[in-house]
């Protein structure tokens, strides 16, 4: 960090909104006064709001203040040049993410946010992939639940697949045994933007509806739909649709591709949630399927809004990683974090994608974080971010 020529290392551009404060407050947690700590600012539109927040949080009375507008590109870019790494929770990306994209491109800035809307992403690749490589910008999307712990989930349970069998596994299964915790009102409206640019332009269906729509130019096997409920003899209960799927597979997939397929071209790969065993676990099943048409019910949760701190507290998530080898053997790899996934760890898990990127030496473009942090960022979300991966007997 010393041979730095820009001013700060990180900045958390949103630090204003319900999410960018959780992401200042976990630099100032993990971070406030250590040695390793990073030269990092709070970034937002108003500089009074920002002053309160960064009171509010307990940041030092010194961290700098950056005012910056996503309507406002002059601004943007100021902002981008001033630092090594901008984290952003400034969602729906497809309506506040395109300049900034466009000046971290520009100014060779590391990015990271918390996207899940495929169409956009997609659409930021076709445009930026060949400028970033170019100019050595990390373009780092999906940097949150949605995909870290499927993303680098995979990427570990391969790396033990091959340990233990000497290849990988052509066949993962990702099921979701318990999840605490509530959408993110920022996922709902980004999912809503995300239909309503799909409804205007059903050209692009096909990136939302193929597990490939992130892998342009490459088209791999058939993939399960995972929208069908299905008893796991594995598990010995039934499985339901996951709602974050479609977004988390096609990551998995662009990390596979962008790392020149080490899973293999013929990778299979699904996400669902496990209920109970038994007809209880079949109507469970069935109820999940059908919440499908509605995911986040009546009245879903608006952008900046969020659960109390005891909620965030007292959440939690457990995935299972089922590898399945050609041979009929089959290994179980396991990723659990504390805290409310959309929140409370999603927050940690920008954080130290951001503090990743500092030592990062992959080449630019436009990524994911398995393809570009993989095991560095593992490490960092043990040691940082209570998340555990392992296998499991």
């Amino acid at each position: 960090m010393a041979d730095n020529p820009r001013e700060f290392d990180i900045i958390v551009y949103g630090a204003t909104g319900y999410t960018g404060r959780l992401v200042a407050e976990h630099f100032v947690r993990e971070y406030g006064g250590k040695p390793e700590a990073p030269k990092w600012a709070m970034a937002g539109r108003s500089e009074a709001k920002l002053a309160e927040v960064r009171d509010l949080i307990g940041a030092p009375a010194d961290t700098p203040l950056v005012v910056a507008d996503a309507s406002d590109p002059a601004s943007l870019t100021a902002m981008c040049e001033r630092t090594r790494v901008v984290l952003t929770t400034v969602g729906p990306y497809q309506l506040y993410g395109d300049e900034l994209v466009a000046a971290c491109v520009a100014t060779g800035t590391d990015y990271a946010d918390l996207c899940g809307e495929p169409v956009w992403m997609r659409q930021k690749i076709d445009q930026h992939h060949e400028a970033a490589k170019a100019s050595g910008a990390r373009i780092c999307f999906s940097s949150g639940f949605d995909s870290i712990p499927f993303d680098l989930g995979v990427l570990m349970t391969q790396k033990e697949a091959r340990a233990r069998f000497g290849k990988p596994a052509p066949r993962i299964k990702c099921r979701v045994r318990s999840m605490v915790g509530g959408a993110s009102g920022g996922t709902v409206a980004s999912l809503t933007e995300t239909m309503k640019t799909v409804a205007k332009h059903p050209s692009l269906f096909g990136i939302l509806r193929s597990s490939f729509g992130l892998t342009p130019g490459f088209e791999g096997p058939d993939q399960p739909s995972g929208m069908i409920p299905a008893y796991e003899d594995k598990f010995g209960k039934w499985a339901a649709p996951f709602v974050m799927a479609p977004i988390n597979t096609k990551n998995v997939h662009r990390t596979n591709f962008l790392l020149g397929h080490p899973y293999g071209e013929d990778f299979v790969y699904d996400e669902m949630v496990l209920t109970s065993p038994g007809d209880a676990g079949k109507a469970a099943a069935r109820a999940v399927a059908e919440t499908m048409k509605n995911p986040f019910g009546a009245k879903p949760p608006k952008p900046g809004e969020g659960p109390t701190p005891e909620e965030r507290e007292n959440g939690s998530y457990d995935v299972v990683f089922l590898a399945e080898m050609p041979d009929r053997q089959d290994l179980r790899y396991a990723v659990k974090g504390k805290y409310d996934p959309g929140y409370g760890s999603t927050s940690r898990m920008l954080g130290e994608t951001g503090m990743a990127l500092l030592s990062c030496t992959a080449p630019g473009g436009v990524g994911t974080p398995g393809a570009f942090l993989g095991e560095a960022l593992v490490e960092r979300l043990r040691e940082h971010a209570e998340l555990t991966f392992g296998p499991e007997a």
